[in-house]
């Protein structure tokens, strides 16, 4: 099977397997109650799904009784015919994403961070820390939802990763590695606190992470970056692009 499309099947594997997934004609719905980042409630089509304009009344009003944004999240060469059956009824392009991927081989060693130790998270505290770093890393205010510390908690305990670095003991960076499915997991959530930033936290916690997964028997990380200069410190570790993913959403 091409990486792109492994990718996708992870994906949607992880999202057939968690307990409030939605199913809702050819589409199946990741919806995460306890978090409401869009981010983290999307649909993924099946395979080569043909989707009538009803199917898609269904599933816009499916996102709206869950008070959620309609939005899709998927690899275009999937399911052909999706997107624009989406664009018709009204969805609009937020941006093809580039997916890159990470055999244990091609992983290189940054260079070191003076200060920085990486660890997995234990405690509640220390699941807080990240979890924080995390929701003020992406733009958030105030306190994070549970959902964010719950998805670092659910990746340590499948067999993921979750990490959180700091300098000198503060809370510098958090992010993890998701659950495997057949040897492949997802590196995201990956954020640097903004006083850490350009420092060389962000490649060295990259690093720790895909390493750690390698340890933990996957053959590869895949993951979404945010924009190209954090795909450039992806690309300096030893990712390189497998694919593009179509983000696409009804506000």
């Amino acid at each position: 099977m091409p990486m792109d499309a492994d990718v996708q099947t992870h994906a949607r594997t992880l999202t057939l397997r968690s307990p409030d997934h939605v199913r809702v004609g050819s589409f199946v719905i990741r919806y995460n109650p306890n978090w409401s980042l869009k981010y983290a409630n999307y649909a993924i089509p099946d395979q080569g799904a043909e989707p009538t304009p009803g199917e898609l009344d269904e599933l816009i009003a499916a996102f709206r009784e869950l008070d959620r944004i309609p939005r899709l999240e998927y690899l275009p060469g999937w399911a052909p015919a999706v997107e624009a059956a989406l664009l018709t009824a009204g969805f609009t392009e937020e941006n093809r994403a580039p997916i890159l991927a990470c055999a244990p081989g091609d992983l290189l060693t940054p260079k070191p961070v003076d200060g920085l130790v990486t660890a997995e998270p234990v405690t509640d505290a220390e699941f807080a820390a990240a979890a924080l770093v995390q929701h003020l890393g992406y733009g958030g205010s105030g306190e994070p939802e549970d959902g964010t510390a719950e998805w670092l908690r659910n990746a340590a305990a499948g067999g993921g990763v979750a990490a959180l670095a700091t300098v000198d003991g503060t809370p510098a960076g958090a992010g993890g590695c998701s659950v495997p499915v057949d040897g492949l997991t997802e590196l995201a959530g990956l954020a640097v606190a903004e006083e850490f930033r350009r420092r060389g936290i962000g490649a060295a916690l990259s690093a720790h992470l895909t390493a750690t997964a390698f340890e933990r028997g996957c053959r590869v990380v895949w993951l979404e970056p945010g924009d190209a200069d954090v795909e450039r410190i992806y690309l300096s570790i030893g990712y390189r692009r497998v694919g593009e993913k179509l983000n696409i959403s009804l506000e």
